[in-house]
């Protein structure tokens, strides 16, 4: 795609797996990518135990806040990414949907959501390379 390729990650509450994978994306792909993410239903906080998992990996997600979907975002983002938000995400043609089936990290303890947030940094180091936007480390 031409340009700097951006990716929305969506899930119901944006507490958890869409805030951690936008995490792990601008942290993988630095400033050669654009990162949104959104819920269908947003919490008032990112889950506590995703922030101290993606601690581990020194990436801080403490000041993010849950953000509600908009048709806007998922106009202005090539790439779409739902994990279990079902049809709540309003499709547009011309761009790209994914659907990650993840487990959701909410009520879980850190042993439970690393083996979550290790996944999902496989597929974003996989799409990072679908789009040809080399990771950093």
């Amino acid at each position: 795609m031409p340009g700097k390729p951006s990716v929305l990650f969506v899930c119901v509450h944006n507490a958890g797996r869409s805030q951690m994978a936008a995490g792990l994306l601008a942290h993988l792909g630095g400033d050669r990518v654009e990162v949104r993410s959104a819920g269908s239903e947003p919490a008032d906080a990112v889950n506590p135990v995703a922030v101290q998992a993606m601690a581990e990996l020194g990436i801080d997600i403490a000041a993010e806040r849950p953000k509600v979907l908009t048709t806007d975002a998922v106009e202005a983002s090539d790439v779409v990414i739902t994990m279990g938000c079902g049809d709540a995400c309003p499709i547009f043609p011309g761009k790209r949907y994914l659907d990650w089936r993840l487990d959701d990290p909410a009520g879980q303890g850190i042993d439970a959501v690393r083996p979550i947030r290790d996944d999902i940094r496989r597929r974003v180091e996989g799409l990072l390379a679908e789009l040809g936007v080399p990771a950093r480390n």
